[in-house]
């Protein structure tokens, strides 16, 4: 197998025509399409429709190239995106392709890792069960079954992994109700929390990076010392279930990309931006240059505002704030940080950490290619 990464632009939230282009001119054929994370300008809270916008024109599209329903694509293709294009951030989707190879291509034992990707969708998750033990627990699961899809069994040679899990509206909340069901929290945009909390702390089991023992309802939004430093979790009200992207590295693909990442420690740990770059030999000094940044295939960043207030032991604003919401400050800072070494605004960059990274911290992942190999970024 190999793994095909495509940076495109949007003009807006439902243009899909750069990845339609791709497949028109053959450079990849539709059915390739495996996954796609992307940012949309929409505002990342619960009525951000932008998000279900893209994903519907999206599968619309493909289902014409592959003659079948959008609908019979929802639920084999995630489509996680983030909303929130604030500062120098720019509105992009990130493409994984994965192109199967002739066995007598395939990669030789012992061979260099490449970049591998692995794919997985929980149950349907009823209202009642969001942001409990019963999510964080079909996250694991899935998240398991995704690496076993990558072909990757060590969990350290997992990098990223992006959820999407699903949200309560007011209505979905009544509906549970209605069954005799309660749910975690009332208010909407709290739902959202507990649901990525959940997620985070299911892909911490998955990895080993905390024991299922330590991880109980009562630590959700309470014990921020749990938490993994490679989970990336979104909530929206575009999905009923869980989608899960596992990015990592195995022999048994081939191709000339690998992904890297680092934890970052707060919201101003430019040192992990570096290092990252680093462990993909991407010299920043202090900025990379254009040539080098034509490897880059796709940047990751996963952040939010410390809870207690302070940044470094300094006072930080961003919770107090009734003017702007404190999650499209942090965008905005972290774009801002991330994209003046890389020298370019094409980031995915995501709020709501929730157990993702030490309080106010996170992580940064990196896609780029060989030396010498030019992603096709933002191709036509």
């Amino acid at each position: 197998m190999q793994a095909l990464v495509y940076s495109l632009p949007m003009a807006h939230p439902g243009d899909l025509s750069a990845l339609d282009a791709l497949i028109r001119s053959g450079v990849i054929e539709a059915h390739e399409v495996v996954a796609v994370i992307g940012k949309t300008e929409g505002n990342g809270g619960v009525n951000d429709f932008t998000r279900g916008y893209f994903t519907q024109s999206l599968m619309q599209m493909l289902s014409g190239h592959l003659a079948c329903s959008p609908e019979s694509l929802m639920r084999s293709i995630p489509c996680i995106l983030s909303g929130g294009t604030e500062g120098v951030l720019s509105p992009h989707y990130v493409v994984f392709c994965r192109r199967e190879q002739d066995s007598a291509e395939a990669a030789p034992v012992g061979a260099d890792t490449a970049l591998a990707i692995g794919l997985a969708f929980s149950d349907v998750l009823p209202a009642e069960h969001v942001g409990r033990m019963q999510q964080i627990m079909q996250v694991a699961q899935s998240v398991r079954q995704a690496m076993l899809a990558a072909h990757i069994g060590n969990p350290d040679d997992v990098h990223f992994v992006q959820v999407k899990c699903p949200c309560i509206t007011v209505a979905r909340a009544q509906e549970a109700r209605s069954r005799g069901q309660d749910v975690v929290a009332s208010d909407p945009n709290r739902v959202m929390a507990f649901s990525r909390a959940a997620g985070a702390l299911g892909v911490a089991i998955a990895l080993g990076e905390l024991d299922a023992a330590a991880v109980s309802e009562a630590v959700l939004l309470s014990d921020f010392s749990l938490y993994s430093d490679r989970a990336s979790i979104s909530s929206g009200v575009e999905v009923n279930c869980c989608e899960v992207i596992v990015l990592g590295n195995s022999r048994a693909w081939r191709g000339p990309y690998r992904i890297a990442h680092q934890p970052m420690s707060d919201a101003l740990d430019i040192g992990a931006v570096y290092a990252v770059l680093a462990d993909l030999d991407l010299p920043a000094l202090p900025q990379l240059s254009a040539q080098t940044l034509e490897r880059v295939a796709g940047v990751f960043v996963k952040s939010e505002p410390d809870r207690r207030g302070m940044v470094r032991a300094n006072r930080h604003t961003m919770l107090d704030d009734t003017d702007i919401n404190a999650q499209r400050h942090i965008r905005a800072a972290l774009g801002g940080a991330v994209a003046s070494v890389l020298g370019d605004g094409r980031i995915f960059v995501s709020g709501g950490a929730e157990h993702q990274g030490p309080d106010g911290g996170g992580l940064i992942a990196v896609i780029a290619g060989a030396d010498g190999v030019r992603p096709r970024r933002f191709a036509a």
